[in-house]
């Protein structure tokens, strides 16, 4: 596995970085590589890398300051020392390209004596069968549900049939572990039509049996090359947008939600990659 930091996380939802409950946050793996490219992608130095690249950099030893490469074993021995730490949850962060790799580590790791709960963050962009094979094994499913219509999807994160994919993954992952599912919602400048539409569509199909996360903290990341073909993305949601997403959800009578207060449209709250 090509893994880009491990840290203890303390900026995610309560039940998983347990930091009221006195935790050590949850402990994240970041992994190198995504099968979408978002635009406004906060993670992009880690996300839109070529894996073969990776793979070559590590061959010709370009990265001796840092770990990179990580086997199962290796990585399972962190785990137990994260809990060790005092982490609340342990999280594999999109980790779409590595998932056999993962369930093999989780198995090493309770084999270990792990016991606390295993979180996956997902896009959700990934095919069902692959869902699948994490049955069993993850506790927390937290993926995200990004757009309802195509276009967008295409147009933001280069990917084709985005919300038929998404919906029949966040379906397995309820299957799997019903209100252990946190489906998350970026909130995008100029995009509240399509927030809505998410959250309507959540609630319809699962009511307050899941929790939906509805998040104003999307922090302009545009490079300067694409401004020009993004314009609308080069700021940040305006308080009237977010509020008016959060009106729409309470109108439908949702209670089961996480909301986001204050300035969190942060360069400071993405981690570094060096």
């Amino acid at each position: 596995m090509y893994i880009a930091k491990l840290m203890h996380h303390m900026w995610e939802e309560e039940p998983i970085s347990g930091i009221a409950k006195g935790k050590n946050g949850t402990f994240a793996i970041f992994f190198y590589g995504c099968n979408m490219k978002c635009v406004y992608c906060q993670n992009s130095k880690i996300s839109h890398v070529k894996i073969d690249e990776i793979k070559t950099k590590v061959i010709d030893k370009q990265y001796e300051s840092k770990k990179i490469l990580w086997s199962e074993e290796e990585l399972s021995d962190e785990i137990i020392k994260a809990e060790s730490l005092n982490a609340a949850t342990i999280s594999f962060i999109t980790g779409v390209l590595y998932v056999d790799e993962i369930v093999s580590t989780i198995k090493l790791a309770k084999e270990k004596g792990l016991k606390i709960p295993i979180v996956y963050n997902s896009s959700a962009y990934e095919p069902v069968s692959q869902i699948k094979k994490l049955e069993g094994l993850i506790d927390i499913y937290l993926p995200d549900f990004k757009y309802f219509e195509n276009e967008l999807g295409n147009k933001y994160s280069k990917v084709n049939n985005y919300p038929e994919v998404a919906k029949k993954c966040i379906d397995e992952m309820y299957r799997q572990v019903k209100q252990n599912l946190i489906v998350r919602h970026l909130v995008l400048p100029g995009n509240t039509e399509n927030s809505k539409k998410i959250i309507k569509y959540l609630y319809d199909t699962y009511g307050d049996n899941i929790y939906i996360s509805i998040m104003s903290q999307y922090t302009p990341m545009i490079k300067n090359d694409e401004i020009s073909c993004y314009k609308e993305l080069n700021r940040k949601v305006t308080k009237r947008e977010y509020e008016k997403v959060i009106n729409f959800a309470m109108s439908l009578g949702i209670k089961n939600a996480y909301i986001q207060e204050g300035d969190v449209a942060l360069e400071s709250f993405i981690p570094e990659f060096s």
